[in-house]
């Protein structure tokens, strides 16, 4: 199975504005962080990029792609009914493919250096020949922020697991009960890492769902998800590597010292920031 488009998910009220931040990357050069998005999808293979966005911002995102401009086609989401109609719109571009699926206002560092967090999980789902999600553990305090999936390791192989239920932002109990995962810490459940390789059989759900909706009803991914049960597998995977959620509070700032201690300046950096402690008082 050859994966080889991706849709990016920007019309977000509270992300729009996100994805043309200017970061400081691994080498120490200001880039966009929509720019810093594309090249992970690129060094999975993906060749060519969807990015969904509110009217009227598909120039600043062309501008602030740089020299990756060519590989984009922009998709307007007017009157937007929720992140699944977000993923829907995205059907005419990407066919009856596979395809990668990121959040616009997460960025991510592998801890493998020989392999990107989009690159491992293109991999293991072309291997699989299945839709994959990406999962971290994540403790209970953030369950707000994040979809999340409960099931059993597949095939007994460490890091995979075949998904058994999936709740769009579980309360703690909700997670206690529905989600455990053997072998977690106590109070960490497998959230969504914000990256997934969706199928064709996903987006035509979304449209039933979507059509069958009540007036102003958002439509979630996570809605997708339990209905896809019985029709395809799904696995959810622990990648190596951690998401940086920019929307959280200090998300840019925790993103961009993630990003300059994975660099090869760490030093210098640990030092500065152990010089800027000490002088606070």
């Amino acid at each position: 199975m050859t994966i080889s488009k991706a849709l990016i998910t920007a019309a977000g009220r509270n992300q729009r504005q996100l994805p043309l931040q200017t970061i400081v990357d691994r080498e120490g050069y200001p880039r966009s962080v929509l720019t810093q998005l594309i090249e992970e999808a690129v060094s999975a293979g993906i060749e060519a990029i969807g990015i969904v966005v509110s009217p009227g911002d598909a120039e600043l995102y062309h501008r602030a792609s740089g020299e990756h401009a060519k590989r984009l086609t922009f998709i307007e989401q007017g009157n937007p009914a929720g992140y699944g109609d977000a993923i829907h719109r995205g059907k005419a571009f990407l066919g009856d493919d596979h395809f990668l699926l990121m959040v616009s206002d997460h960025l991510y560092i592998s801890r493998d250096p020989a392999k990107s967090c989009a690159r491992q999980l293109v991999e293991t789902a072309a291997a699989e020949r299945c839709v994959v999600s990406a999962v971290q553990s994540t403790h209970e305090s953030h369950l707000s922020a994040f979809g999340a999936v409960g099931g059993r390791l597949f095939d007994g192989r460490p890091g995979i697991y075949e998904v058994e239920s999936v709740i769009e932002k579980p309360t703690p109990t909700q997670a206690e009960q529905q989600l455990i995962v053997p072998g977690l810490r106590m109070a960490h459940y497998l959230c969504f890492f914000g990256m997934h390789v969706l199928s064709p059989m996903v987006v035509d759900i979304l449209g039933d769902l979507l059509r069958n909706a009540a007036e102003q009803r958002q439509v979630s991914l996570a809605s997708a998800f339990e209905a896809l049960d019985g029709k395809e597998r799904h696995l959810a995977v622990e990648l190596q590597g951690r998401r940086y959620d920019l929307d959280e509070r200090y998300g840019l700032l925790t993103a961009q010292l993630a990003l300059a201690l994975d660099g090869e300046q760490r030093a210098e950096i640990l030092a500065q920031i152990v010089s800027l402690l000490a002088d606070i008082r």
